[in-house]
């Protein structure tokens, strides 16, 4: 049983891609990103991260997290990130699609 102050995961992705195949799942992931995305500048910012992020059930989380996960995700160092950055961050973020061989059928 989980206190208070920790944070329980549970990863959802292998099920949604044995629900939706992988082509329906990274359509879902577009579907995520676009909804954290700022609509000018057709990335996810610190700003449209913050803004946005409740919408995803992730208003509880501060500054400093949503700057390490902007951080962990920014692999050409802009401070944002693209489309292909969200989705890797995202696959590399779930341990059970990882374990799995669904994580070549979602990359293929």
């Amino acid at each position: 049983m989980a206190t208070k102050s920790e944070v329980v995961f549970e990863d959802f992705f292998p099920s949604m891609v044995e629900k939706l195949g992988a082509d329906g799942f990274v359509n879902e992931l577009c579907n995520g990103f676009r909804l954290l995305m700022d609509s000018e500048k057709r990335v996810i910012t610190f700003e449209s991260l913050k803004k946005n992020s409740a919408v995803l059930g992730l208003q509880e989380m501060n500054d400093s997290d949503l700057i390490c996960m902007l951080n962990e995700g920014d692999m050409d160092g802009d401070g944002c990130l693209n489309l292909m950055e969200f989705c890797a961050l995202m696959l590399r973020l779930s341990p059970d699609l990882m374990k799995r061989s669904m994580f070549f059928e979602v990359l293929h």
